[in-house]
């Protein structure tokens, strides 16, 4: 390796771990991921720490949980004052440079009741979410013209030159007659996008890093490049936009039993408009083609990417990981979108590269370990050679997996998920402070506490489907699990998480010992002397 290390962190949004063909998808065939994967480790058990973009983001972009950062739902400000990733290896001088989604959202109250201009340097890079936004795409969403959106002012550079070309021309099909045909409707979704491949926005984010990697000088740096595909709307450019007919899809998932007695928060989901939706063999036939092609563009955009990599010694000192924000559930088990804690929605692939030789032992294998994704930021750190903060930084370092010394940093894993937003909670009938949820899962169980209902319980080793619901069993291992399950989620929610602003070594150094110029419990000086060392004429 030279002495400069660089990270290229890839995010895909709303990519489920099992449409990899290095996670098993028949065929869905992703060689470049899977070259990646033989080149690193594989994690088979990674999973993020909320099932819906933002709040992820938020807790990979923090290394901490829903509870402590706040931003627990999709444009929920992340509170100004939370250290972020870029925060903390700004510090060791190294760039943190984003080309792609955030779905950050800046809290502009906050900025505004402590004096902070948004134009200045911390207003911006706070807005930012730490990141130094070389590029930033989180879709142009609005109907009317939009200047200064980067990926809509560079369609109308090539002729696309509409209100919102972002929409009427990535994310739109064409009719027979030439009429614009919606990529947000899902009967359009089986039609090719009206821009050839190479000006979608999967091509143009990956052109758009190389040229960030071409100029980025001798200073270290991590590039965020974060797709916002496979997310919807589903619709994608030839020809990937036919590549995968039905007898490539893997079949649906879900069983008329889960409904029977289903856990209330869960039957309100698949009661849900939404949900109710997806459930329908129509919709999820006319998009799931389409959700693989969008795949299949990213894995051979990174092609093309690791080979400019390649080229240009990138590979040499960069570690490559691949992730996801979250995975989608594509009609299983009754329900569309993300969401709840089943594996389709909150387990994720995860692969990471690391080019040092102290990898080369775990080089192609696969790991069981049990992963967050708040684990991603103080591994970064350590790879950087910064200090950990486990004051600040709720994650686990994943080094020791990487070069070999360990096989695992947890003994469960924790997920949150806040639906005071969603149609669910009004079918419940709940208020917003009611609606919460939380995930544990260990090797073989997974639990789901709610609030204010029963909870949700599946063994992954005898049903890997998630089909079984035991949240009501009353057979005695299961009664004791929920215990367990119960009582690992109380301990996660009595640690530290607030205390920030002073390090481990900090309380160390004045621990047993009173501020100065303070006398406390000394009977006189001699008795000052013999407590504390030194002549009380000395005294601070």
């Amino acid at each position: 390796m030279t002495a400069q290390k660089n990270v290229l962190w890839i995010m895909a949004d709303q990519l489920r771990f099992d449409y990899l063909s290095c996670y098993g998808h028949p065929h869905l065939h992703t060689p470049h991921l899977d070259r990646l994967a033989q080149r690193g480790v594989r994690f088979n058990r990674a999973y993020v720490n909320a099932p819906n973009c933002g709040a992820s983001r938020m807790s990979y972009y923090t290394g901490r949980y829903c509870r402590s950062h706040g931003a627990t739902w999709n444009f929920f400000p992340l509170k100004i004052g939370e250290y972020t990733l870029g925060d903390h290896l700004r510090e060791i001088d190294v760039r943190s440079v984003l080309v792609g989604k955030s779905h950050m959202v800046a809290d502009t109250p906050g900025m505004e009741w402590l004096g902070i201009d948004p134009n200045s340097d911390v207003g911006v890079n706070h807005a930012q979410c730490g990141f130094e936004a070389f590029e930033r795409d989180d879709g142009d969403h609005t109907t009317r013209a939009r200047q200064g959106y980067a990926y809509s002012d560079y369609l109308r550079q090539h002729g696309y030159d509409t209100d919102n070309p972002w929409h009427d021309f990535a994310n739109s099909a064409e009719g027979d007659d030439g009429e614009l045909l919606s990529g947000w409707l899902i009967q359009n979704n089986g039609s090719a996008a009206r821009i050839p491949e190479e000006h979608s926005e999967t091509a143009y984010m990956t052109r758009r890093a190389m040229t960030f990697m071409d100029g980025a000088g001798d200073t270290p740096w991590m590039c965020h490049l974060s797709f916002i595909k496979p997310h919807w709307p589903y619709i994608v450019p030839a020809p990937y936009h036919d590549m995968y007919p039905p007898e490539t899809w893997l079949p649906i998932n879900r069983a008329e039993s889960e409904k029977v007695n289903a856990q209330p928060v869960f039957d309100a989901y698949i009661n849900s408009r939404i949900c109710r939706a997806f459930s329908q063999d129509k919709v999820r036939n006319a998009m799931l083609g389409a959700y693989m092609g969008l795949i299949k563009q990213i894995d051979d955009n990174l092609g093309l990417l690791f080979e400019h990599m390649e080229k240009s010694g990138l590979m040499d000192n960069t570690m490559i990981i691949m992730s996801s924000d979250h995975g989608d559930y594509l009609g299983d088990h009754w329900m569309g979108e993300k969401d709840l804690f089943h594996d389709c929605s909150v387990r994720v692939p995860l692969i990471i590269s690391d080019p040092d030789p102290a990898a080369d032992a775990t080089r192609g294998t696969v790991s069981e370990a049990l992963v967050e994704g708040v684990d991603i930021a103080p591994t970064l750190l350590d790879y950087f050679g910064g200090r950990q903060k486990p004051h600040i930084i709720e994650g686990r370092n994943l080094m020791p997996v990487l070069h070999g010394s360990a096989d695992k940093v947890r003994d469960w894993a924790i997920s949150e998920y806040d639906y005071a937003t969603r149609e669910a909670r009004h079918i419940l009938g709940l208020e917003p402070d009611e609606s919460r949820l939380v995930m544990c899962v260990d090797p073989r169980w997974k639990y789901m506490r709610s609030e204010k209902f029963r909870p949700m319980l599946f063994d992954l080793e005898n049903d890997p489907q998630e089909l079984t619901d035991l949240g009501l069993s009353e057979q005695a291992d299961h009664v004791e699990i929920r215990r367990l399950m119960e009582e690992r989620i109380f301990q996660w929610a009595r640690q530290h998480h607030s205390r920030t602003t002073r390090t481990f070594e900090q309380i160390e150094a004045v621990t047993g010992k009173e501020p100065p110029g303070i006398i406390i419990a000394v009977w006189d000086e001699e008795d000052y002397e013999a407590s504390l060392g030194h002549p009380f004429a000395e005294r601070p």
